[in-house]
């Protein structure tokens, strides 16, 4: 399993159109096979920050997320958010488990 976590910080006065944007690619993503689970949430703390996380079944259902049209379009919407920084990492998962066994 691989995940896929981290944030992205954005102009804050685009938060209401990130937002619009990241529920559309989330409905869409969340049909791709190999899609275990896709979130992008917007930060109660910081309104130009957004959180992802995903889980993904193999790096090949990955590599055909990121080849996806809605990944184009998204991240064609994203050029004009003002973008200040993207930390976002790519974990390979061995095992899952309880956090109390």
């Amino acid at each position: 399993m691989l995940v896929i976590a981290g944030h992205i910080t954005m102009d804050e006065t685009k938060r209401e159109e990130g937002i619009r944007a990241a529920s559309k690619m989330m409905a869409a993503t969340r049909q791709e096979a190999g899609c275990v689970s896709y979130t992008i949430s917007a930060d109660v703390d910081a309104p130009g920050r957004f959180h992802i996380f995903e889980e993904w079944e193999s790096p090949e259902a990955l590599d055909a997320h990121f080849a996806a049209p809605h990944m184009a379009e998204f991240q064609k919407a994203m050029g004009g958010f003002g973008i200040r920084e993207m930390a976002v990492q790519r974990y390979e998962i061995s095992s899952v488990g309880p956090i109390r066994p």
